[in-house]
């Protein structure tokens, strides 16, 4: 949490529906992988512990808005209700066990087969449609790298036979230029 809760008499405390006690929540919570829906619980937690939203929302770092929302729909649907949402929009090209393999494929490094010493856009273009049959734009490759955590370019390739302690080594004994 981000922030200690203290009690505001001002707001009044949230109303929860009773649908699970506080420790079966915490069960929940503590078994729960996924980062959000643990978040929701742990607002739904706080909230039957008698505190505001917006003690609530300074403890987890989101809004109060969010708080109220997460609440009201525990009250509808229980705690199935804190689950994610379907998403609006086109579905993903690539399923998440191939966003997964990609992934690898990336953190691996060019393959012999890819004839470069890094992967840049149109490398991991070609890879997306060779490997996974999915045609991919230039920009929704860029969009989907920076999604991923990745960099769109990598300034500086590293071979896969560099040596880092014979370049430390190079850069220790070279004569500078005059």
């Amino acid at each position: 949490m981000h922030a200690k809760l203290a009690g505001n008499p001002e707001e009044p405390a949230m109303y929860v529906a009773d649908h699970l006690s506080v420790d079966a929540l915490q069960d929940l919570a503590d078994r729960e992988p996924d980062k959000r829906r643990f978040l929701r619980l742990r607002a739904i937690i706080l909230a039957l512990r008698g505190h505001t939203a917006p003690e609530i929302a300074e403890a987890l770092g989101v809004s109060r808005r969010a708080v109220q929302h997460w609440v009201a729909r525990y009250n509808t649907n229980a705690p199935d209700g804190l689950a994610d949402r379907p998403k609006s929009g086109r579905p993903p090209l690539l399923t998440d066990l191939q966003i997964e393999q990609l992934r690898q494929r990336i953190d691996a490094g060019p393959q012999p087969e890819d004839g470069v010493c890094t992967l840049r856009g149109p490398e991991i273009r070609a890879i997306i449609a060779r490997e996974f049959g999915v045609t991919y734009t230039q920009p929704a490759v860029y969009f989907l790298l920076h999604r991923l955590g990745y960099a769109c370019l990598d300034p500086r390739p590293r071979h896969l036979k560099a040596d880092p302690k014979a370049q430390e080594e190079f850069k220790k004994n070279r004569r500078p230029h005059r």
